[in-house]
């Protein structure tokens, strides 16, 4: 079944506050945020029959007091919340279910209300606990690393061009007031920020903040009786691969970035000169170069070339992780949400650092003048999952983020 303006986010939302928040748990950011995405959209909880969340959802239904008709607890790491949409869009368009709260929220900092593996001498029997970290790795930055050094012997890529990756986010997240990290840097900058797991400086790997994002999506057919700008979504894709970095098929790139984005492409229609914007995750520097090559945007051993000469940064060619990213607005764990929620506040018109072109015409007096726009972003604990998904607005102009896979737009044609 096509997805193809079958449904429509009309409710978008984050947390009240992101950043260090050691007074809020894990189960109050989902509220928090499910509020204010549901104020967003002008509902009420008794108009919510379906809840997808990586939090169990029946402690959202029993919290805010609903009985829903149909839930997802699909968790892959950090694009589970774009899988969610794309779930929530079948539900709505088969008829399981007419309005789907999607909410998120992680203490991923302040660690209030987080079950904790490992410690007090248990074992940690998570599936990389058992086959991974049990070999002495030391976290996500000493297994990406391995990978990233890699690709760099076989491409070329520079250890510069790596840095310019989060050059090119603080120019995005210097007029984003809300930004974990807002002040100009250099490549020099990056280079004496202190060594995290060779090749990445810190300023090389994603903030670790708390903070959360909920979603409201309906059926095509309803998304006009909201008050808020509907954001149609074209097309969706979702893959998965490995919940381990070890165990990738080729460390260098990503196979479900590549099989959700052929998907997510197909089905809406677009082509890769039809995006104006782009959302890829990037927990670290290396992931938005294997973004843009394993999307199609650019060819193989191109992507960090591309982002080093500004085609990526505020006036490029190809603006992509316009709120900053993982790297310099907020990263809580799962960072997906956060993509998504950028994503519709480009189509709408209302982000803090707003694309020129990608933002709706004042004038609405013609519904024909539409433009297509995707949304990419790939994942963050699960590096290997992806998903994507598109939105649809009013020129014709696109944007898009990845590994589930999805594409946006604001007006039907």
């Amino acid at each position: 079944m096509s997805l193809r303006y079958k449904a429509a986010i009309v409710g978008a939302s984050e947390t009240t506050e992101i950043g260090v928040l050691p007074e809020t748990s894990e189960t109050q950011l989902h509220i928090d945020s499910a509020v204010n995405a549901m104020n967003n959209a002008g509902i009420g909880v008794d108009q919510i029959d379906g809840i997808a969340s990586t939090m169990n959802p029946a402690i959202l239904a029993n919290y805010l007091g609903i009985v829903p008709k149909w839930i997802d607890n699909t968790s892959v790491g950090g694009t589970s919340f774009l899988i969610h949409v794309r779930h929530a869009a079948a539900a709505v368009a088969s008829g399981l279910c007419e309005t789907v709260l999607c909410a998120m929220g992680e203490s991923g900092r302040s660690r209030v209300g987080v079950a904790r593996r490992g410690v007090g001498g248990q074992r940690d029997n998570s599936y990389p606990g058992q086959f991974e970290s049990i070999y002495g790795p030391l976290g996500p930055p000493t297994l990406f690393g391995m990978g990233v050094l890699r690709f760099m012997k076989e491409t070329g890529t520079t250890l510069e061009q790596l840095a310019s990756v989060a050059v090119a986010q603080r120019k995005w997240s210097n007029k984003v007031p809300r930004a974990m990290f807002g002040d100009l840097i250099t490549v020099d900058d990056v280079f004496n920020s202190r060594m995290i797991s060779y090749p990445f400086n810190l300023f090389m790997c994603c903030v670790v903040t708390d903070g959360g994002g909920s979603l409201i999506v309906t059926s095509a057919d309803r998304a006009k009786d909201f008050p808020t700008t509907p954001v149609y979504i074209m097309g969706t894709g979702e893959s998965v691969e490995t919940p381990i970095v070890s165990q990738m098929y080729d460390m260098t790139h990503s196979a479900a970035f590549q099989t959700s984005s052929k998907k997510a492409f197909e089905e809406s229609g677009v082509s890769h000169d039809d995006i104006d914007h782009l959302m890829v995750y990037d927990a670290f520097a290396h992931l938005p170069i294997y973004g843009l090559e394993d999307l199609g945007f650019v060819g193989r051993g191109e992507g960090g070339a591309f982002i080093e000469e500004g085609n990526t940064s505020p006036g490029g060619k190809l603006p992509m992780n316009t709120n900053g990213g993982g790297l310099s607005y907020t990263h809580s764990g799962m960072y997906g949400m956060y993509a998504i929620q950028e994503a519709v506040r480009q189509v709408r018109g209302e982000a803090a650092h707003q694309v020129e072109g990608v933002k709706p015409p004042s004038s609405r007096a013609s519904e024909a003048c539409s433009w297509p726009q995707a949304a990419w972003s790939s994942p963050t604990r699960s590096p290997t999952n992806k998903a994507g998904i598109g939105m649809k607005s009013r020129s014709r102009r696109h944007m898009m983020s990845p590994i589930a896979s999805q594409i946006y737009r604001e007006q039907r044609e």
